[in-house]
């Protein structure tokens, strides 16, 4: 049993916890500890923090999940201050073995380890992870966070994309008034600029405009809440939209990755978990022309699990060689 400090840094929220891997690196998440970025200068205050509150001896192993991607000299968060040099980092952190990830990446780490239980069935046929061949991991949050992982005999690969920065494409006279609308705010327009968290506001301020339906304006959060909720009826219509859509991008991705599985992960495919069945999602998904049939059997299932980028963390480390 290896014994590790898992961490999931967002813009938001830094999140850590010891995690004991098993030989097939399956976590056990201990206590999660929780800060708050914008209350530390850098990773590493945060990090004495976290050490000072958890005590005692720590491991000197730690697999840390970024909001961002990896690999570049430095790394800079989104919505965030702090800047991490990777380089240096496992020494700043006083670290023997130390692996950094993008956190989709460690999301589709989790997903690869997850028990069945955690993993139900949203639409298409109910069978297992493929022996060989591709799965889909896909999910709206602040962006569109998209990866793969690739079977090889039943072992699993973890592939970190940016899938969700493929172009959005139109499938009816709506969505090229949408695209339109959003062109003239971002000249391209990417399927995160609809498929993600503030997507849906941007659906809802192009439909209001390209009606010129009046409505109320809200903060991100405030307009998920109607939507999910119901009690405001044009958010209602442009959380369809935003469903279409992302029924839409799936099908697209599951196709370039190989429709074996996709499964949708993050907090707000969870919120929407009630309302995804009676969307016009799954109607998108298979809507592949030639490929309908077989993307009506792609199964599709959701990730669940309150803290699956920390289990994704702990699942992706691995010691350097």
């Amino acid at each position: 049993m290896t014994e590790i400090i898992a961490a999931d840094i967002g813009g938001t929220n830094a999140r850590f916890a010891r995690a004991k891997l098993d030989a097939r690196n399956v976590p056990t998440l201990g206590k999660v500890r929780k800060y708050k970025v914008a209350d530390y200068p850098s990773l590493q205050a945060c990090w004495a923090a976290f050490v000072e509150d958890e005590g005692g001896k720590l491991p000197n192993s730690a697999s840390i999940a970024f909001a961002t991607a990896i690999g570049r000299e430095v790394i800079k968060l989104t919505n965030s201050a702090w800047v991490i040099r990777p380089d240096t980092l496992d020494e700043e952190l006083g670290l023997k073995h130390l692996r950094l990830v993008n956190d989709f990446e460690a999301v589709a780490h989790a997903v690869a380890r997850l028990p069945e239980e955690n993993l139900p069935l949203l639409f298409g046929e109910d069978r297992p992870f493929p022996r060989d061949g591709g799965v889909t991991i896909l999910g709206p949050g602040t962006g569109l966070g998209v990866a793969m992982i690739a079977f090889d005999d039943g072992e699993p690969h973890v592939i970190a994309t940016e899938g969700g920065h493929l172009d959005f494409a139109p499938l009816d006279p709506l969505e090229e008034k949408i695209l339109a609308y959003l062109r003239d705010k971002f000249l391209r327009v990417s399927t995160e600029r609809i498929v993600s968290g503030p997507g849906l506001n941007n659906i809802y301020k192009a439909m209001a405009t390209i009606g010129h339906d009046r409505v109320v304006l809200m903060e991100d959060a405030e307009l998920w809440q109607a939507a999910i909720d119901g009690t405001d009826a044009f958010a209602r219509a442009a959380f369809e939209r935003f469903c279409m859509a992302y029924g839409s991008v799936a099908g697209d991705l599951a196709l370039a990755q190989g429709p074996h599985m996709v499964v949708l992960a993050g907090g707000l495919t969870q919120r929407m978990r009630g309302l995804l069945p009676q969307s016009g999602f799954h109607q998108r998904f298979t809507a592949k022309g030639r490929f309908e049939s077989l993307m009506k059997s792609v199964p599709i299932r959701l990730a669940v699990h309150d803290e699956i980028g920390l289990y994704g963390a702990a699942a992706a480390f691995r010691e350097k060689k």
